[in-house]
């Protein structure tokens, strides 16, 4: 789960499969990443059962996050998400000798590893040349104590 605001990966699941699970999993740490103050944040996916299925409708539903969904069979409509899974595929995967990880622990070690990197080091256009985590940090500090924070999700 990709906050759009700052680009920082909020919440993310590892799984031999695309059942509706792994998405309620991400979903669920986005939540808890967030304080669990997500009422009204919109969830942008595709078309995918696994997002379409009752599990994460209503999960949602209980968290208040609103569902949003793109056209049948356009990238374009999630390209955030297909940035985000291009980056990762490019600077993760294709690293590994094997061009693919040797077993699931690698996968997640790797896989955390690099959203450390993503979140903190690793400096986004949208985010005026900073991390996510400083981009985020510095508005923090900005808003007033009592002002709304609007976040809004996206998955692929």
């Amino acid at each position: 789960m990709i906050d759009l605001f700052s680009g920082r990966l909020i919440g993310w699941s590892i799984a031999e499969h695309h059942r509706a699970e792994l998405v309620r999993d991400a979903l669920a740490a986005a939540v808890a990443a967030r304080g669990a103050d997500v009422a009204g944040v919109v969830f942008h996916s595709d078309r995918g059962s696994e997002y379409t299925s009752r599990l994460v409708a209503d999960y949602c539903a209980g968290q208040g996050i609103r569902r949003s969904m793109g056209r049948v069979g356009s990238c374009f409509d999630n390209a955030a998400a297909e940035s985000f899974f291009a980056a990762y595929k490019r600077e993760t995967v294709t690293m590994t000798e094997r061009g693919r990880f040797a077993d699931e622990a690698e996968a997640r070690r790797e896989t955390f590893r690099w959203i450390a990197f993503y979140n903190h080091r690793r400096r986004h256009r949208r985010a005026g040349i900073l991390s996510p985590a400083d981009y985020e940090r510095r508005h923090r500090d900005a808003q007033r104590p009592d002002g709304p924070a609007t976040l809004i999700s996206i998955a692929a």
